[in-house]
């Protein structure tokens, strides 16, 4: 059993650290692991795609907090869900909704049992007084059922964009990394030879194979060229389009900044023309 921890908290200040004096506190023992502190400060959206690509790496029986939370304090529900990835504890506000397309929920909660917060529940700091106890006491057996009524209707963020015709592949970006890599949801695609094959991670869209020597990729009005399999493929601070590591479009600039490069923000648009 351990628990992980994601925020948006940043390791400048002593809310991570607090937290995990709270689970010490309930839970000794338990290894807690950082996923990351540094999540875009209240960006829910970069957290649900960090959760998606981090999680499935983990033991099933963890137990993983997260708190991006721009409307902690508000009506907004603190909940715990069992998935065939883990236990998610957190704010309702979509945060999970790119996990559950994979590892769909078993049973959702609400965390409205008090004798499983801390005494005093700050309206700011819901990881310390909230998610955090919730995260110990689940790793301590306590069954998901005993901390509060069952959710039927979680909110959940819009699927990101993916859409197919006989000329083009469109997505749009998802994530931009620590070294400015730009994440898009086009994907997932998988090296045949020349070929790629792409299994659609998002979307109702069908399968298909791409010749990634011929098509062009287009991004902020910019042909980056076809789809590479490494960086090195085009000189230093040439801007490349290739397969990442979550076999998702990625968009780049070889030993530079893609996003800065490139003038890219998440939700910008990408496509891949065929023809």
């Amino acid at each position: 059993m351990l628990i992980t921890i994601t925020t948006d908290f940043g390791t400048r200040d002593g809310y991570v650290g607090t937290m995990k004096g709270v689970i010490a506190g309930i839970a000794p023992g338990v290894p807690c692991i950082d996923i990351t502190q540094e999540i875009p400060p209240q960006d829910v959206r970069s957290a649900a795609y960090v959760l998606w690509t981090a999680l499935p790496y983990f033991p099933p029986e963890s137990i993983h907090v997260v708190v991006v939370d721009p409307g902690v304090g508000t009506a907004r529900r603190p909940i715990a869900a069992r998935t065939p990835w883990g236990t998610l504890v957190g704010p309702d506000n979509g945060i999970f909704s790119y996990v559950w397309e994979s590892a769909p929920p078993m049973r959702i909660v609400e965390l409205a049992n008090p004798a499983y917060r801390n005494v005093a529940v700050s309206s700011t700091f819901h990881g310390r007084d909230i998610f955090s106890p919730a995260a110990a006491y689940l790793a301590r057996g306590v069954p998901l059922d005993e901390f509060g009524p069952e959710v039927t209707d979680p909110v959940r963020l819009p699927a990101p964009l993916l859409t197919v015709t006989d000329t083009t592949i469109t997505g749009e970006v998802i994530y931009i990394d620590h070294f400015g890599n730009v994440i898009t949801s086009i994907g997932r695609l998988v090296w045949d030879g020349a070929l790629l094959a792409l299994d659609p991670a998002f979307g109702e869209v069908p399968s298909g194979i791409i010749n990634a020597g011929r098509v062009r990729v287009i991004a902020a009005g910019r042909d980056l060229g076809p789809v590479r399999r490494t960086y090195g493929e085009v000189e230093p601070g040439e801007p490349l389009a290739l397969v990442g590591s979550e076999g998702l479009l990625e968009l780049a600039v070889n030993r530079g900044h893609g996003a800065q490069a490139l003038g890219l923000a998440i939700g910008d648009a990408v496509e891949i023309a065929l023809h």
